[in-house]
């Protein structure tokens, strides 16, 4: 099968590219393929003929998107579209990454599949509207939602040890819940999908849940940093320009109704994530 990867310097990006070194693919980033530009999107696509795109690129700077509406827009909802139309064209399936952010985060449970989505930040309405976008286009499509990425590159888990080799004590947002999610199981997810007719909206998050503070003191403990303490803060006291959904754990509903779901639990990806790249 013939991969063509968007957004290949992102954490996604960078994981897929190993896992698919020897196979038929090319990954590319802003600088090769400026999907905000359909003539340059459908060049590239049409010239590379693959057989599936796994379309990660976005704007993902959630606080600056708020007023910088215009520009996360372009990137996530016409960007999305020129992919998606690209893909029309030459016959090629899409999987397409989108986020919790989705969802209000109200509802008081794990989200799945079929649950209504509610946006409130720029950032996950530009995301929705590459959702919405996409399934009018195509009908080949994977769109798969994760949340609280992290892998080869600028992450919470790196965040969190650098300031804990720097400073004593480190205040974490404890009332937003989520489930963290490592980048070698969605990408794992990612690539059992695509190579299936399974089309559809899929949740691709590592089990379980727990909050940003919780998550803290988690990679402080596997990571053998006993020094630092972690300090519970409020949302309202972070005074974050972007709202954050409260409650927007994912439940991978599809995937076990499917191929199964090979999600581990977050715990278990996080200590193999410290093991293997940090200690």
């Amino acid at each position: 099968m013939r991969i063509l990867v968007t957004g290949a310097n992102g954490q996604l990006g960078r994981e897929l590219t190993k896992r698919l070194q020897g196979a038929d693919f090319l990954a590319v980033d802003i600088g090769e393929m400026d999907i905000t530009n359909q003539a340059a999107t459908m060049k590239v696509v049409k010239s590379f003929q693959p057989d599936a795109v796994i379309h990660g690129a976005a704007y993902t700077n959630v606080n600056k998107a708020e007023t910088d509406r215009e520009a996360a827009y372009k990137v996530n909802a016409i960007g999305t579209q020129n992919v998606a139309a690209a893909c029309l064209s030459s016959g090629a399936k899409m999987v397409y990454i989108s986020t919790d952010y989705v969802f209000d985060g109200t509802l008081g449970r794990a989200y799945n599949e079929f649950d209504n989505t509610n946006p409130q930040s720029i950032y996950g309405k530009s995301k929705l509207a590459g959702e919405i976008l996409a399934k009018h286009i195509l009908n080949r499509l994977f769109i798969v939602r994760t949340s609280w990425l992290y892998g080869d590159g600028n992450n919470f888990v790196r965040t969190m040890l650098k300031l804990g080799a720097e400073k004593p004590e480190i205040k974490v947002v404890n009332d937003q819940h989520g489930c963290p999610t490592s980048t070698i199981d969605l990408a794992n997810a990612i690539l059992r999908l695509v190579e299936t007719e399974h089309y559809g909206i899929f949740h691709a998050a590592n089990t379980g849940v727990t909050t940003w503070y919780d998550f803290a003191k988690k990679i402080f403990e596997l990571s053998g940093n006993k020094q630092v303490k972690v300090l519970p803060q409020t949302t309202a006291e972070l005074n974050s320009p972007a709202p954050r959904p409260a409650y927007s754990p994912l439940e991978n509903l599809m995937l076990g109704l499917t191929i199964g779901n090979v999600m581990r639990t977050w715990e278990e990806a996080l200590g193999e994530y410290i093991k293997n790249n940090l200690t």
